[in-house]
């Protein structure tokens, strides 16, 4: 800073004295991922049990999807085998006026918090603009383009803060979407108005093609939070324990007022990127062989086994209700859906603009001139 001394002359002026926020926090993530399985931790057996069957059920509702994509039912499907852990306890951390804001990848985690599983999937089949109302469900539209979803989250986030609603959002994104713009825009705003907000990042190995390596330096994706000024925290992302801890204790951080957490959960993608990638390009199967050893559902079971708790009633259960699921997928999905043109102008803007007025007008003169040729009359066009 320079400042006028005299006529003509100017000074350097000597910068105020600096010294770190008195209330900050140790911001360094774990120096190891996070882990509870295994560790002979104090854990509820009721929810040992609660989690056991939604990760059964998550991993035969990704088959079932990945079967639906094979048979062309689905457009595309990004499978999250292998990230099970994570889907589930993202959405069973939230309370009912909580949002969760998910990625294309995340439909598990959108069926976990409740949301039908056809709905989950109306999207990616082509159907519908996002195939259910985010509003009734707390559930952001299934996000496409990478980490578009972050901004929106904190947004959501900082108004519920000024209305002083009770109110988290916990957004999910790829390690792929940290090397987006967005990433940092999100989680800068984040900080500096301490929003109520949890970005949880599944980092899968991969963004696509791209291994991580190629897309940081960072010693961790969790070390990203220490530049923003939010405490970032590094867990196992296939112990779902873990997860479901670090996630609870970061969304009532956030309910506290305290601000938002960077949570990296380290996992894999078992599955290609989606239908239309060849995993093996880039990617060779001993390495896939090494991640299967360390499953979600298998660490699950191992945990379960050793507490005595994984009988014959509750495997039965678990697979019964994944079955049940799967089964009413593929019925509803094998039904062929009824679609309206003129739909497509619904839910693009609050209000239409002249040319969306102009365009849908164009549309339903083109369908009624084509309902009068086949002699169906005009009735069906709306």
């Amino acid at each position: 800073m320079t400042v006028l001394a005299q006529p003509g002359t100017y000074r350097t002026a000597p910068p105020p004295a600096w010294r770190p926020r008195a209330d900050a926090a140790p911001l360094l993530p774990d120096e190891e991922p996070h882990r509870l399985l295994g560790t002979g931790a104090d854990l509820d057996p009721d929810l040992l049990r609660q989690w056991y069957g939604h990760l059964v059920k998550g991993r035969r509702y990704n088959r079932q999807a990945t079967a639906l994509t094979q048979q062309g039912r689905l457009a595309v499907y990004p499978s999250s085998t292998g990230q099970e852990a994570c889907e589930v306890a993202a959405a069973l951390v939230l309370a009912e006026q909580d949002w969760l804001f998910p990625s294309y990848r995340d439909t598990l985690a959108a069926v976990a918090r409740g949301l039908d599983p056809v709905q989950a999937l109306t999207l990616l089949r082509g159907d519908w603009h996002t195939g259910y109302d985010p509003r009734a469900h707390r559930i952001a539209p299934l996000c496409t383009p990478l980490a578009t979803q972050l901004p929106h989250a904190v947004g959501l986030a900082h108004a519920a803060r000024l209305r002083g609603d009770d109110t988290v959002a916990l957004a999910l994104v790829g390690d792929g979407g940290t090397s987006e713009g967005d990433f940092h825009e999100a989680l800068n705003f984040a900080a500096v108005w301490r929003c109520p907000v949890v970005f949880l990042v599944q980092n899968n190995g991969f963004a696509i093609s791209v291994p991580l390596d190629r897309q940081t330096a960072a010693p961790t994706l969790a070390h990203k939070a220490v530049g923003y000024g939010m405490p970032g925290r590094l867990v196992d992302g296939n112990d779902v324990a873990a997860v479901h801890e670090v996630l609870t204790e970061a969304v009532a951080r956030a309910r506290r007022g305290d601000g938002p957490t960077l949570v990296e959960a380290v996992t894999y993608r078992i599955e290609a990127h989606t239908n239309a990638d060849d995993a093996t390009r880039y990617r060779d199967d001993d390495e896939v062989a090494r991640w299967r050893e360390h499953d979600p559902v298998t660490l699950l079971e191992a945990e379960l086994t050793a507490r005595g708790l994984l009988d014959d009633a509750l495997v039965a259960a678990a697979r019964d209700a994944a079955e049940e699921l799967a089964a009413d997928l593929r019925s509803r999905m094998n039904t062929p859906p009824a679609l309206d043109p003129m739909a497509l102008f619904d839910h693009v803007y609050a209000e239409q603009t002249s040319q969306l007025r102009e365009q849908a007008e164009q549309l339903r003169a083109e369908l009624a001139a084509e309902a009068e040729a086949d002699g169906s009359g005009e009735g069906d066009v709306r």
